[in-house]
């Protein structure tokens, strides 16, 4: 491989490629409508979370990356002057002595992408808290009461469940506990 193949070239600037954005505190979901008024396509990974609102459990939607979104933009026929100025907006985020933009791999937002969709009545991403107390959905011990231990990865936990006089550790998958009310 010579060294002018990792060289940018023009047909290379004119593919549309993702770029993060980052933006004001707080303001993720501001700055995701107003680029989309201007056109702009833009990625903005989510999830569903429970937490506690006035003594009571309620779902809220939260940003995956809390102050980041993606944006796809290519170096020729887009506008990215508009960008910065946009509300919620703080910068487009950039690298190196130059300053500039990096793409982000394709592959990486179809991954978040495929890791967001569910279907409908599929629990949503929930986390919990060391020492919170859950219930288990399904499975052999369905119904039962536990006390959630430890994420193992993103999918699997570990629970401490009363048996035999004695707290056993068990490992499940998150999505056969929900928060108990």
């Amino acid at each position: 491989m010579n060294d002018d193949s990792m060289c940018p070239t023009e047909s290379d600037d004119a593919v549309p490629r993702w770029y993060v954005i980052q933006c004001k505190g707080g303001e993720s979901f501001r700055a995701v409508e107003h680029l989309g008024n201007q056109g702009y396509e833009i990625f903005h990974p989510v999830l569903q979370v429970q937490k506690k609102r006035r003594g009571k459990l309620a779902w809220a939607v939260e940003p995956l990356f809390p102050y980041y979104l993606f944006i796809r933009l290519d170096r020729l026929d887009s506008n990215w002057r508009p960008i910065r100025s946009t509300r919620g907006v703080l910068k487009i985020v950039t690298f190196g002595v130059e300053s500039s933009p990096v793409p982000v791999d394709d592959e990486l937002i179809e991954s978040l992408r495929e890791h967001g969709r569910r279907e409908p009545g599929e629990p949503a991403n929930v986390y919990f808290r060391a020492g919170e107390p859950v219930e288990i959905t399904e499975g052999p011990f369905k119904d039962l009461q536990a006390i959630f231990d430890t994420h193992k990865g993103d999918e699997r936990a570990i629970v401490l469940l009363n048996m035999l006089h004695q707290r056993q550790r068990l490992e499940m998958p998150v999505s056969q506990l929900r928060r108990r009310e």
